[in-house]
């Protein structure tokens, strides 16, 4: 990535479909919007086609994040294909998009040890993979760090698997990082998220950045549900320097629940970066 490009998750309040909503992103001063297929895969293959088409019309990077419904270490074989089928079917939409990128949660440890969660995982991430290879369909695939103690997708499972699997790297949620550890909210903290980078995947680590922001609620078991920046105690200006420090590019989405309006967080995120 040339630089860092800031956008939505889902189209801004009042598009009337996806094609409205980027040319809205664009109108709103922002530079991406991630497709948001996390209840269903809404789009069949004709809109993504013109999705795309509107996308690099307006100059807006697309990413996508995957169904919700995804568990990779089910105790039930079903729902692991299931799941697999989902991601894959995500991809090959996105990638019609001309998305950059594919965001997902792996899914739950099950009170299973960790380490045999990981290499389960591992597993069926490298089955996808193959499956796209064979299918032609270039995209990233990015493991999301999660919120809850309960989800695989701490910091270190995610960069993992970013150095075993190819076309494989992190999508970093910031706020999932800050709602499960209760820290990792200051500027020191962020440079060390930034360091793990780097000494995994090196510099081209920090220049492929996909990442999502937002304020976060959360307990000692973790996650609760996200808050706009101003209603929560995530300081995004800690973030923003830390950026700025590591000379970070990528994709920057915000998943504050105001992000989509011109006031909303996405656009401050974006306009305080850029004054910084």
């Amino acid at each position: 990535m040339k630089k860092l490009y800031f956008g939505t998750a889902g189209t801004p309040f009042g598009a009337k479909s996806t094609e409205h909503g980027i040319k809205i992103v664009k109108q709103m001063g922002l530079d991406a919007l991630e497709l948001e297929f996390v209840y269903g895969i809404y789009m069949n293959k004709e809109n993504a086609l013109r999705v795309g088409k509107a996308a690099r019309t307006e100059n807006i990077i697309l990413t996508c994040h995957a169904p919700y419904y995804i568990n990779l270490n089910s105790l039930e074989k079903a729902k692991v294909k299931a799941s697999k089928q989902r991601i894959i079917k995500s991809a090959e939409i996105a990638s019609l998009c001309n998305a950059w990128s594919l965001t997902f949660h792996c899914g739950y440890y099950m009170k299973k040890e960790k380490n045999y969660v990981y290499e389960k995982i591992k597993k069926e991430i490298k089955e996808i993979v193959k499956e796209l290879k064979n299918k032609n369909i270039k995209i990233w695939i990015r493991p999301e760090t999660t919120g809850k103690k309960s989800q695989f997708g701490n910091l270190d499972e995610v960069l993992k698997l970013s150095q075993e699997v190819e076309y494989v790297m992190p999508c970093i949620d910031f706020a999932h990082l800050h709602a499960r550890s209760g820290k990792i909210n200051t500027y020191e903290e962020f440079c060390e998220i930034f360091n793990k980078v780097e000494s995994a995947l090196g510099k081209d680590g920090l220049k492929n950045i996909h990442a999502h922001i937002s304020g976060i609620k959360y307990n000692e078991n973790g996650e609760r549900h996200h808050l706009n920046l101003k209603d929560s105690d995530f300081k995004i200006k800690e973030l923003i320097k830390a950026f700025k420090a590591y000379k970070i590019k990528g994709v920057i989405i915000c998943e504050s629940p105001n992000n989509g309006c011109k006031n909303g967080d996405a656009v401050f995120i974006k306009k305080l970066f850029s004054s910084s």
